[in-house]
């Protein structure tokens, strides 16, 4: 029995070996934080040895030190809350307009001929020359950084659900109409689901376009947020403090980007990975 023992133990595979097959299978484990290293190590290095002024490029490590005493100080914190909030109430008005406006575009046939044309003449409109109109009409307040970041990421999301709920094949809509299925029952059971993955890639633009309009809205007019804090230390000459905000937001987008995808990945199961 204990040879039997000895003998199992020594055919499964060593730490080392399960490690270096895991590698194998995902490089991207080791690629990643590699390629981080090479990135800000170099950075770090140039700055240092070609002696590169702070009010030009900083080296990472002030960076760091400018996101800590940020965060320490709980001054990021305040400017972040008001931002995020901005971010997700333009997105999710956005959304819910483009999901209502898109399903009824694509089964009325004479409100895609009337409204749509007018949806694209808006869109061709610049967003930048519209936000200080936007926060003339509604104020400085929150709700005009909203309005500026729905107005941003509402075409999107709207193309995509049209596109997707015409995208549903004619053969499997012929085949619940010869089953009496009523219109309701084919957009829930056919249209719907087939339009899901062209929903949330729209959805996955939306949400980076929002935060882009949250921050357009806040440079143009506001009294907190993050759009705000790059301009006041861009007044400042803080370079490294304003780099810091940007790292900031590039892992809010991340993090916003994580939760989609997840909400994907539970919502449109049979998908599979990397389509859509």
């Amino acid at each position: 029995m204990a040879s039997i023992e000895v003998l199992g133990l020594a055919q499964q595979p060593s730490k080392a070996v399960r490690l270096l097959e895991r590698i194998r299978n995902r490089p991207e484990l080791v690629l990643v934080p590699a390629f981080a290293f090479i990135l800000f190590g170099g950075w770090e290095y140039c700055c240092r040895a070609l002696k590169i002024s702070e009010l030009i490029v900083p080296a990472p490590s002030k960076i760091v030190l400018a996101l800590v005493d940020g965060f320490a100080s709980g001054y990021f914190l305040v400017h972040l809350a008001a931002t995020v909030e901005e971010i997700v109430l333009g997105f999710l008005i956005a959304a819910i307009a483009a999901f209502v406006i898109g399903t009824l575009i694509s089964q009325i046939r004479l409100l895609e001929v009337v409204i749509y044309p007018y949806i694209v003449a808006l869109q061709t409109l610049p967003k930048v020359a519209l936000a200080p109109l936007i926060l003339i009409w509604v104020g400085l307040g929150i709700e005009g950084k909203v309005l500026v970041a729905a107005t941003i990421s509402f075409f999107p999301m709207l193309v995509n659900t049209i596109a997707g709920l015409k995208y549903t094949p004619k053969n499997e809509i012929d085949l619940m109409r010869s089953l009496s299925a009523s219109r309701w029952k084919i957009f829930r059971y056919v249209q719907l689901p087939e339009a899901l993955p062209f929903i949330f890639a729209g959805l996955n633009i939306g949400l980076v376009l929002s935060v882009l309009g949250a921050i357009v809205g806040e440079f143009v007019g506001a009294k907190v947020g993050l759009g705000y804090l790059i301009l006041q230390m861009n007044f400042n000459l803080d370079v490294a403090g304003m780099f810091a905000v940007l790292v900031v937001l590039g892992f809010l987008g991340i993090v916003f980007n994580g939760v989609a995808q997840y909400l994907r990945r539970k919502i449109v199961f049979w998908q599979p990975e990397g389509i859509g």
